[in-house]
């Protein structure tokens, strides 16, 4: 056997033993789960964003950023900061090591907390691969609790989880600069406040302040989290971001990413129901050439038509556009019969489109007081109908500069 058939066979045996190690650990901890809280009162997160990324990379500048673009308004989920919690030190305390298992038993019992049940970001997991088979396992048992109260009233506490991987990508060198970049800031605030006695002391880490640390630190990255984090691809939604550019560059790669997509997103029962409905963006690649048709066959087979509504644009709603041309907004009241034709009104909306004006029409239905019926008092009335049409387009701008001189 080959040196390469050992290294395949000795890798292979790892990962088995990596699937299983995940198992023992999320199978005690899910009991313990089920033990303290009940079955029905395990409710998790309808979407939870996992959140990695190389050292420097950005995770705590663009989480609040992430939060926003999907609309979450809980705290951020910092495992690292799990670490620190009450329970966590307990264990330290006592002499034991907080390892996979007491990590996935603090984060889950943490996911539980009725802030998070519409979303949570949890911001540096996974790290290690046995954590990445026991967020597959929660998942899985997600999806169960899902199908079990799916026809029961508890059914909006049971929601089929979306799950968002979003690793924020730079370079070693990037990663590098901004480590010690962050340590020469830091340690700038921490002596102000050592001298002044203002303000509280930030952790300075060593890689924050040594070239070589902090390289070792992003090598670790890459030999570990990153293969991790690459591992969830084929199983939930991955989003590689490029965070190498500025902080605006930087959220708008993330806000491309994060656009909403309903087909991926809802419950398969709720897309059935609305897939009919065509896209936006699908409505807008053609919505020119199709305008340009729709008014080539109103010259062709509604000519007659077609001239008088123009007539009608060029007498009636020009000249009071034109007086709105600062603006940019025009609201035109019109009760020409020819608009009682929706055909008439069609081309109306087209022909306004073509010239790049958006115009918005309401009917308006009103009763207009006529005659007076003598011998019964009655008010006689008459039906009218009135187009309100409201057309916008982009307006000037006056920009007035004055200069006032000091004498």
């Amino acid at each position: 056997m080959s040196d390469a058939d050992a290294l395949k066979i000795e890798s292979t045996d790892l990962t088995d033993v990596e699937i299983k190690d995940a198992q023992v650990i999320f199978s005690a901890v899910w009991k313990d789960l089920e033990a303290e809280f009940g079955i029905e009162m395990l409710r998790f997160p309808k979407e939870i964003i996992l959140l990695g990324g190389a050292p420097g990379a950005g995770k705590g500048t663009n989480t609040e950023f992430i939060m926003k673009a999907r609309g979450f308004t809980c705290p951020p989920i910092v495992v690292s900061s799990l670490l620190d919690s009450p329970e966590a030190k307990a264990l330290k305390d006592n002499g034991m090591l907080v390892g996979d298992r007491e990590v996935m038993g603090i984060l889950l019992r943490t996911m539980l907390g009725e802030e998070f049940h519409d979303g949570a970001v949890l911001d540096g997991f996974p790290r290690t691969k046995v954590q990445v088979e026991c967020m597959k396992l929660l998942v899985d048992e997600i999806g169960k609790l899902h199908r079990k109260y799916a026809e029961t009233e508890l059914a909006r506490y049971f929601r089929q989880p979306t799950i968002h991987v979003m690793v924020l990508f730079v370079d070693e060198k990037t990663s590098v600069e901004r480590q010690l970049y962050r340590g020469r800031q830091i340690a700038k605030h921490n002596a102000e406040v050592e001298a002044t006695g203002v303000g509280e002391l930030e952790e300075l880490r060593a890689t924050d302040l040594d070239i070589e640390a902090a390289k070792h630190r992003y090598r670790i990255f890459k030999e570990s989290t990153w293969d991790a984090l690459q591992s969830l691809r084929e199983v939930f939604f991955y989003h590689l971001i490029n965070a190498q550019g500025s902080f605006e560059e930087v959220e708008q790669n993330i806000f491309n990413e994060l656009q909403y997509q309903s087909s991926l997103e809802l419950e398969q029962e709720t897309f059935e129901i609305i897939r009919g409905i065509p896209l936006a963006d699908e409505i807008v690649v053609h919505a020119r050439q199709d305008l340009v048709k729709r008014l080539d066959t109103y010259t062709r087979e509604h000519r007659a038509l077609f001239v008088k509504v123009v007539e009608l644009i060029n007498a009636k709603f020009i000249p009071i556009i034109e007086r709105h041309a600062i603006s940019g907004r025009a609201v035109i009241n019109n009760e020409d019969e020819i608009l009682a034709d929706p055909l008439a009104l069609a081309m109306l909306i087209d022909i306004f489109s073509d010239r790049g004006y958006h115009a918005v029409v309401d009917k308006q239905l009103t009763r207009i007081p006529e005659r007076v019926n003598v011998k019964t008092g009655e008010i006689e009335f008459r039906p009218n109908t009135t187009y309100r049409i409201r057309v916008y387009f982009e307006g000037s701008e006056i920009r007035l500069t004055s200069r006032f001189k000091m004498v």
